[in-house]
């Protein structure tokens, strides 16, 4: 076997086995979800919201294996706006850096992701039913489209719209379907008042919320960088992690910072969100910018999703953990700073795959969810939102007082 074919072939293992693992990483993701939204919901719902998390989980991989990955990616012309329609995930490319199903596992967990983003934000009065079938329909059709227009080599990849690791393509859509459930859903009983009143409604489970942040806080961009079997991409890597962590960083920090001089108060919700909401703005590209402009973007974040969940509550929008901030208007600023640092992108092309990925899934999600709520309803009645969802879904307690031994 000549050296240069063994050397092509461990690159392939190494980049392959790379791809796998951050596969791995991202998919933890979806614990560091789970973990956070059963902190920041009562405890009558928290049985509920892992029920969901979890079958969104298993609902993302199946309808992207059968027919997801295929829209986004297999057989599509470039620059297209209509995909080809197949199922399944093709057949390896000959000269592939990495293997198909790596590449396919890589891409699943965010498609999961961007569900997750939904589930908090419905969270506490949604029926299960009706989100679990959203979830197969956004899965399989509404990400993939919007995910060939960019990743796949659609037409906004050709007129060089820029999103590295998912700021709008998985995070901004994502909050983009939860806002058009939450305006159909309304918000939960006891939230506003008749004269404008803004009750809060704590968590119950704080150390619960703050693991999950930090889970989420490194699932996030390295393995965006697709191989690292060379100096330059290795190096990429670090520079990724380097910025990503110092973006989260940031946001928690400035978070904590205008908590304190607006409130006096060290809100640990909202640091949790600031370090969120940096990770998701450095998102939409972590390599080019210089460790203090990361900071800076991380920072800017931090402020930027206090104010807007605070926005958002005054004008009756109930988003129990934050996550249209977060995901959404961190994710929009996200895409607009790229330019800044990187010189491929330009403003108007980030403007125009902004709103595209947001008209067309808050559209659709939107024709969805009236669908879901004219046939077999969206929320819960208000006995159930009373008690809570987990007795009348899941008949299981997450955190039971007692339990009666005969």
């Amino acid at each position: 076997m000549e050296l240069s074919t063994t050397v092509s072939e461990l690159r392939y293992a190494l980049d392959t086995f790379f791809f796998l693992m951050s596969g791995a990483l991202v998919m933890w993701m979806a614990a560091g979800f789970a973990m956070l939204e059963a902190g920041l919901v009562r405890s009558k719902n928290t049985t509920e919201i892992l029920t969901k998390n979890i079958c969104l989980y298993a609902i993302a991989c199946t309808t992207y294996l059968v027919v997801g990955y295929n829209i986004m990616y297999v057989d599509n012309g470039s620059g297209g706006f209509l995909p080809s329609i197949g199922t399944l995930i093709g057949t390896q490319a000959e000269g592939a850096d990495h293997s198909l199903e790596s590449d396919f596992f890589f891409q699943v967990v965010f498609v999961a992701t961007a569900m997750s983003v939904v589930s908090g934000a419905v969270a506490e009065r949604m029926k299960l039913w009706s989100f679990l079938i959203f979830s197969a329909i956004l899965t399989a059709f509404i990400y993939p489209m919007e995910g060939y227009w960019t990743w796949g080599g659609g037409f906004l990849s050709e007129v060089g719209f820029s999103d590295f690791a998912g700021s709008g393509i998985v995070h901004m859509a994502g909050a983009s379907a939860a806002l058009a459930g939450v305006l159909l859903l309304g918000a939960r009983k006891g939230k506003y008042g008749k004269k404008g009143q803004i009750y809060p409604i704590p968590g119950s489970n704080m150390p619960l919320a703050t693991l999950g942040t930090f889970i989420l806080w490194f699932g996030f961009n390295g393995g965006s960088q697709l191989m690292v079997s060379d100096f330059e991409n290795a190096t990429a890597v670090g520079q990724i992690f380097l910025n990503t962590n110092a973006a989260a960083a940031a946001g928690a920090i400035t978070a904590l910072f205008v908590c304190k001089s607006t409130w006096g108060k060290a809100d640990l919700t909202m640091v949790l969100n600031g370090a969120l909401a940096g990770l998701v703005a450095i998102t939409a590209d972590p390599l080019s910018p210089s460790p203090l402009a990361a900071v800076s973007v991380g920072a800017v974040a931090g402020a930027l999703v206090v104010f807007s969940i605070v926005g958002f509550d005054k004008i009756k929008i109930d988003d129990p953990v934050g996550a249209i901030s977060v995901h959404g208007v961190c994710g929009f600023f996200g895409l607009m700073v790229v330019p800044l640092s990187n010189s491929d992108a330009t403003f108007g092309t980030q403007l125009l795959g902004a709103v595209v990925i947001f008209a067309w899934v808050f559209g659709a999600s939107l024709v969805v969810w009236a669908v879901l709520k004219a046939t077999v309803g969206i929320r819960v009645t208000e006995e159930e939102e009373l008690e809570g969802m987990d007795v009348h879904d899941c008949g299981i307690d997450a955190y039971p007082e007692f339990v009666s031994v005969k």
